[in-house]
């Protein structure tokens, strides 16, 4: 059974959904597969909003905003649940395998499905690096015999293979990868707030309740200029709660899969995310050496006294990298097979194998991955220092196309299949104006601070540069359409 994806070819025009041309044109055999079930879409949508970030660099984001890093995660937290709503109404209507990709190039034009396609999957494949990397570092901590680099080529081999067999493959390893974290951070939760107020037996912590929230210089003890510090801090770690959209193509009922991510992306922020910062904010004085030291995490767990709270957090941390290697993986893969369908990809990517696996895209995508891993290994202050930057502020532009496209998508979808706009945004269009107000403010607050500048204008770069490669394929291939049209005088 093949997905039910709306592909743009390359003879498209904005609105009108065109299956001409890849995996889902008529008559072709080739195909994604429904082959993920509900309870994978379930947990992929759960899990897709913890990443790594959340437990490694929380502890830095605390420091430098104190309790009011709570504000920050709230700012972005909302910015995100805006977006997502968004994002669900077009994913609702229309599934696809390129997901804003393939909704942008349907609203705004080749040009935008091309260059936010692309950028998505370099993205995604930095991030592969950087996660193998990390991962890496705590496999060759329990097994130093092992080389660090060995360590990374295993881990992206394995899950390589895993996404290599089958799209239910992939989801059964996420089902596990995310079951771990979603139950990690609610036990951590929910010892936490008996801790928090004194309930919990054997307890090294006293518990004061909500006091150091406010008893170590207030709640805004670095000003309340630093929950915008806090904001950039953060951000990033909001990045793969979309990807539920793209995986939404492979399963049995797509609108449903997109329609209940969409809904409950709101109490996964608030419990995984605000949840468990309240948790180590009312553990510890914001200002404990600790947090930065240890992790906050693991600060938190040391001060209740959990034993070798270290040891435990490692193991659910390496969870979130694989996690987020194996997502990541799947992500620049379908992110490629959809570019392949729609013409602006190698026509390679667009096949499938037998087990309706784009194995080309998935390939492609990898061994750029190594690329970076080497790059990362053999010239980390500067030449993957420079992928890191110029991907940096792509999630950024990611949200802002998605917001841009869903104020065409609406008229269009009334106009083709009214019916199936079964997910609205709210206040449609105030709402998707003011999102796009505050991501454009974040990327313009970017630019005061100097490690944010540096990305900003690194990815800006780099967008330009696919944006104007898009406007030269289409100019050529617009050419190419006259000559083919205009008889020869001869």
């Amino acid at each position: 059974m093949t997905s039910q994806t709306t592909l743009a070819g390359p003879g498209h025009q904005p609105g009108k959904p065109d299956r001409s041309n890849g995996p889902d044109a008529p008559g072709s055999s080739d195909g994604l597969q429904a082959g993920l079930k509900n309870r994978h879409l379930s947990m992929i949508a759960i899990g897709g909003v913890i990443g790594a970030g959340l437990f490694v660099g929380s502890g830095a984001g605390i420091a430098a905003a104190g309790p009011a890093i709570l504000l920050s995660y709230a700012l972005v937290g909302l910015m995100v649940v805006f977006v997502m709503r968004m994002l669900g109404e077009m994913a609702a209507a229309r599934p696809s395998s390129g997901s804003f990709s393939a909704y942008a190039d349907q609203a705004l034009g080749r040009w935008a499905g091309f260059s936010i396609g692309w950028l998505y999957w370099f993205f995604w494949v930095v991030v592969l690096a950087v996660e193998a990397t990390a991962g890496a570092k705590i496999l060759e901590g329990w097994v130093p015999g092992v080389p660090q680099w060995a360590w990374a080529l295993i881990v992206m081999v394995v899950l390589t293979a895993t996404n290599l067999v089958s799209v239910g493959s992939y989801g059964e390893f996420e089902f596990w990868f995310a079951g771990i974290k979603v139950v990690a951070i609610g036990a951590f939760v929910v010892v936490g707030l008996l801790a928090v107020f004194g309930l919990l037996p054997g307890s090294d912590n006293p518990g004061s309740g909500l006091a150091h929230l406010t008893d170590t210089g207030g709640f805004f003890p670095k000003g309340p200029g630093a929950v915008l510090t806090g904001v950039l801090m953060v951000v990033f770690s909001f990045m793969g709660s979309e990807i539920v959209t793209l995986a939404a193509g492979e399963s049995e009922n797509p609108q449903r899969a997109v329609q209940k991510a969409t809904n409950s992306v709101i109490w996964r922020i608030a419990v995984f995310y605000l949840g468990s910062i309240f948790i180590v904010l009312t553990l510890l004085p914001w200002n404990d050496a600790s947090i930065l030291k240890e992790g906050s995490y693991v600060a938190a767990l040391n001060s209740i006294g959990i034993p070798h709270a270290g040891q435990v957090m490692d193991v659910i941390v390496l969870t979130a990298v694989l996690s987020c290697l194996n997502s990541g993986l799947y992500t620049a893969s379908r992110m490629a097979f959809s570019l392949g369908g729609r013409g602006d990809a190698p026509k390679a990517f667009a096949r499938t194998n037998k087990r309706g696996v784009p194995q080309a895209a998935i390939l492609s995508s990898v061994v750029f991955g190594f690329v970076a891993v080497f790059f990362n290994y053999q010239w980390p202050d500067t030449v993957f220092q420079f992928l890191l930057n110029s991907s940096g502020a792509v999630a950024l532009f990611v949200w802002l196309v998605i917001c841009f496209t869903q104020l065409r998508m609406r008229g269009i979808i009334l106009r083709e299949q009214p019916e199936k706009l079964v997910v609205r945004m709210w206040l449609f269009p105030y709402l998707t104006w003011a999102t796009i107000a505050m991501i454009s403010f974040v990327l313009v607050y970017m630019l005061t601070d100097d490690s944010g500048r540096q990305q900003v204008l690194l990815s800006l770069l780099v967008a330009a540069i696919v944006v104007a490669i898009s406007l030269v394929r289409e100019v050529q291939n617009r050419k190419n359409r006259t000559a083919v049209e205009t008889p020869s005088n001869t």
